[in-house]
């Protein structure tokens, strides 16, 4: 499963490696909103969300499908600016169309985006299946798409604004910090890409990007098998701090590709038994289950959502998730008239930050 990005003929300064606030919010903001993967923020998490105002948790959590499962791709910039007003800017320049198809996106639906693809305002039958799909996630992000539909531009001012009051909130004060971590992982891209070339940057970057062997394609592990052209626009490599272990990558089409990449390491995992070791990778062979698995990992799912993104029948994806049920690798719990199924993050980490990685990125 890769991700193809075509560079073939690419100038080199096209390749670009630069730091994002917006980027770097975005991160913190789908920490807040799932914490569980991200065990080494848990304390910030916890004094986050203790010291936030209301209203402004209250907004958090009627967006919080703009990050968490999958970010918007207009919360990732192909051109980053030095402060977070001046991406926010940039986000206000897109046209509606862009903007609501971006953030109507969810985990099971981004399977199949196509260029040619209806759009949701415009389209009836496309605004009927965002909506079936939003439903399936929850009564709020289904509310969120109704405004969404319904006034696009009083949703963009609000979610523009909610971003504000997390600058003053508390991305502030983290962001002094991180920036200089950010700006050491820079120099270092900077210098690789200097002496030794494109590979050496990539490889620096991730265990899971590489450049191919005839140099005209930087290849991505990810979920899904895609491909995308940066082709006169270039692509664009984003460090985060809160990021990890996520690989972010943005490759829709009449979007510029950016990959969004942690340059903190993982810490030790904690050993388990080698019977519940051997139960956890022997549900883990069966390619589809490890595909499954991926998918849970954007978010909580439906049997029908999992059949439907990856074309199977219901009987057969319910089979697999027995088998990962069994072996502690996922929970299923009842939301009104769906069952929804997420990773167990914390029993999935004990197998190995590697193994972790691979799945969440």
């Amino acid at each position: 499963m890769t991700l193809r990005i075509d560079i073939s003929g690419l100038p080199p300064e096209r390749l670009r490696f630069a730091a994002s606030p917006l980027a770097e919010l975005t991160a913190m903001l789908h920490v807040l909103a799932e914490p569980g993967h991200h065990p080494q923020f848990a304390a910030w998490a916890g004094d986050v969300w203790a010291g936030l105002r209301p209203e402004l948790a209250e907004r958090l959590r009627e967006a919080e499908f703009l990050w968490r499962s999958s970010q918007a791709d207009f919360l990732l910039p192909a051109r980053p600016r030095p402060t977070l007003a001046e991406e926010l800017d940039d986000v206000d320049r897109i046209d509606d169309e862009a903007y609501v198809t971006a953030a109507l996106v969810t985990t099971c639906g981004s399977t199949r985006v196509r260029s040619a693809a209806p759009s949701p305002l415009t389209d009836a039958a496309a605004r009927e299946r965002a909506l079936d799909l939003a439903q399936a996630r929850g009564a709020r992000q289904e509310a969120f798409a109704e405004r969404l539909l319904a006034d696009p531009a009083a949703v963009r001012a609000r979610v523009r604004h909610t971003l504000e009051l997390c600058a003053e909130a508390f991305f502030d004060a983290a962001w002094t910090g991180v920036a200089v971590r950010l700006a050491t992982d820079l120099r270092l891209k900077h210098d690789l890409l200097r002496r030794q070339g494109v590979g050496a940057a990539l490889a620096s970057a991730s265990g899971a990007v590489a450049l191919a062997p005839d140099g005209d394609c930087i290849v991505v592990d990810k979920l899904q098998d895609k491909a995308t052209s940066a082709h006169g626009t270039g692509v664009t490599f984003i460090p985060s701090v809160f990021g990890n272990p996520h690989l972010v990558v943005v490759h829709a089409p009449g979007w510029q590709p950016v990959v969004q990449y942690p340059v903190a390491e993982p810490g030790p995992a904690e050993p388990v038994s080698l019977e519940t070791v051997t139960l956890r990778l022997d549900a883990l062979a069966h390619p589809l289950r490890l595909r499954l698995l991926r998918t849970l990992a954007r978010g909580p799912h439906t049997t029908g959502e999992l059949a439907h993104a990856w074309e199977l029948s219901r009987p057969e994806v319910s089979r697999h998730l027995a088998v990962l049920r069994r072996a502690g690798l996922l929970a299923s719990r009842r939301h009104g008239r769906y069952v929804r199924h997420a990773l167990n993050v914390p029993d999935l980490s004990a197998l190995g930050t590697d193994l972790l990685a691979a799945v969440l990125r």
